[in-house]
């Protein structure tokens, strides 16, 4: 990667290739269309011929030796009108694969009546053949719905992006439908990539991609890449979501943020330890309900307490009337009233400390 974004960024037009690619769609036959195995968000997939679907669903081979012949151990096996999943039976990897297997299944049924609304997006490989860039559930319909001798229409572009990870995730950010583990994980291999891109930019001698390009560059708000950034911050958080965790990542953030102020306070970075810590009572949280559900009770009850405060004392008579007669955010206190948190009780403290220090001192 870094030798082609060497020679992307060398070139005549250096940051075209990060902008929309030529393409065009085409009809392709589905047999040479292959799934992207290193992609997240599905299980690995072996591909079976129309032969061995009908030979299958007519019981004159049983699953067992056509998962023999494919080598499908702990995968899942797709062909015309059936879905095999091989993993082992009750594990996460079985009980993942079959939540994506009955949402494929409903999309071929609803294909054999009528147009994908929405082509797989596809680029050409040196043997001629074509590799999935987005849209491998769509694509798992498709041989469902048909089987592999058939064709389809792709979006196909002229190349593979030199960013792969970066374009699918670009594809996908605004779907709904995805699983949110899977786009922890996108989100993680594109992030991975840029970085390889800021790297190579410092290497000759260009400035590497602001926060806000970056944001730009993955097609997601600051918001939205501010909250992927703190959930992938910890491993136990995309464990939870590959576990099956449901909470929205807006509320997970709130979480996370949360024992990071309990763990390591107002401090803005944290080292190793600190952050191995956080990661081990987020495990013990997102894997055990009555934990979880015990800090949240308690952080109710704090919200709902009521905090009281100490002023003074105030010496002589002229520094009490100007505290209750005067607007004391603007004297000059070194405090900055627009950015204090008056949710932190120390914080508010120490400035109503150096307020009344100052009145003081006018006497």
């Amino acid at each position: 990667m870094e030798q082609e974004l060497v020679a992307a960024l060398n070139g005549k037009k250096p940051d075209s290739f990060m902008k929309e690619q030529t393409y065009d769609y085409q009809s392709i036959f589905l047999a040479k269309v292959f799934p992207d195995q290193t992609n997240p968000r599905f299980f690995p997939a072996v591909i079976i011929s129309d032969d061995d679907s009908k030979d299958l669903i007519s019981r004159r081979i049983t699953k067992k030796q056509l998962s023999r012949i494919y080598d499908a151990e702990n995968k899942v096996m797709i062909g015309k009108s059936c879905i095999i999943n091989c993993c082992k039976y009750d594990s996460v990897e079985w009980r993942k694969a079959n939540k994506s297997i009955a949402s494929i299944i409903e999309l071929g049924e609803n294909i054999a009546v009528s147009e994908i609304i929405q082509a797989p997006t596809i680029y050409p490989l040196q043997d001629g053949n074509y590799k999935i860039l987005t849209g491998h559930r769509r694509f798992f319909a498709m041989i469902y719905a048909n089987g592999v001798n058939t064709a389809s229409h792709f979006k196909v572009y002229r190349s593979k992006p030199v960013l792969e990870k970066t374009k699918q995730f670009q594809e996908n950010a605004s779907r709904e439908d995805l699983p949110q583990y899977g786009k922890l994980r996108a989100f993680e291999d594109a992030m991975m990539e840029i970085n390889i891109l800021n790297d190579t930019k410092r290497k000759l001698g260009q400035k590497p991609l602001t926060v806000k390009e970056t944001a730009h560059t993955l097609g997601i708000s600051m918001g939205a890449f501010d909250n992927y950034n703190v959930l992938c911050r910890y491993p136990a958080v995309i464990e939870a979501y590959e576990n099956g965790a449901s909470i929205s990542f807006v509320k997970m953030k709130k979480h996370v943020l949360s024992l990071e102020k309990d763990i390591a306070g107002e401090r803005k970075t944290f080292g190793i330890l600190i952050k191995n810590e956080i990661n081990k009572q987020l495990e013990t949280l997102l894997t055990d309900k009555q934990s979880f559900e015990k800090r949240q009770s308690n952080k109710e009850k704090e919200k709902g307490r009521v905090t009281s405060y100490n002023i003074g004392p105030v010496v002589g008579a002229q520094a009490l009337k100007m505290l209750l007669t005067e607007d004391m955010t603007a004297l000059d206190v070194g405090i900055d009233w627009k950015r204090l948190d008056w949710e932190e009780k120390a914080a508010v403290d120490k400035a109503v400390d150096a307020l009344v220090a100052s009145l003081n001192k006018t006497q």
